[in-house]
């Protein structure tokens, strides 16, 4: 069985084919990405909606083969590391919360969220895959990057094209095969009266 069919859902109601499509796969083909190809993610990820249109989003990113990327990799907690190095990209995304009027933008990390959205939307309809990890070392990329107080580095992100979940080692294989699931709608959701 094709690895797409097993991590396509069975949904409640009729969801757009890209939305349902999309999947954090931890095996990366050695395919790389062309900077023209990562602009284009970038390019759609602009194009979220942010409060006052303050696009408060920024992208730092190291090709794989560079130090750079080693770099990014060293940040990775060890869960991560064995499939993360991998991939074609490790993207860095940064919630920037300067107003730029003084005042502090609170909504910055939910408008990043629609950001990277975007952006891992855009890829899979390119047939490249995303997949977002909170397991890294915020505290020392902040240092090696020289981020501000107002630079809030949220997550690190592995984009490539997908490999062959035998390529992984367990429990990252079994993780590849396994069907993805959601909670129900009533799950989270309740009408106020």
């Amino acid at each position: 069985m094709e690895i797409n069919s097993i991590k396509i859902p069975k949904t409640q109601y009729d969801i757009y084919p890209l939305i349902t499509q999309r999947w954090s796969p931890r095996s990366f083909d050695d395919k790389p990405i062309s900077e023209e190809q990562l602009a284009e993610l970038f390019e759609a990820a602009s194009w979220a909606a942010s409060a006052f249109n303050g696009q408060p989003w920024e992208y730092i990113y190291a090709f794989r083969g560079t130090e750079a990327f080693e770099m990014f990799w060293d940040l990775l907690k060890p869960g991560n590391q064995p499939w993360a190095k991998n991939a074609s990209v490790l993207v860095l995304s940064i919630a920037n919360r300067d107003m730029g009027n003084g005042g502090i933008n609170p909504w910055a990390e939910h408008d990043l969220g629609m950001a990277n959205a975007q952006l891992l939307l855009q890829a899979k309809h390119r047939d490249i895959y995303g997949h977002m990890m909170a397991g890294f070392d915020r505290q020392k990329a902040i240092e090696i990057l020289n981020l501000s107080e107002f630079q809030n580095p949220v997550c690190l992100i592995a984009l490539g094209y997908l490999g062959a979940p035998e390529k992984l080692e367990e429990p990252y294989r079994s993780k590849e095969h396994a069907p993805r699931n959601r909670k129900m709608v009533e799950e989270f959701t309740r009408e106020l009266r």
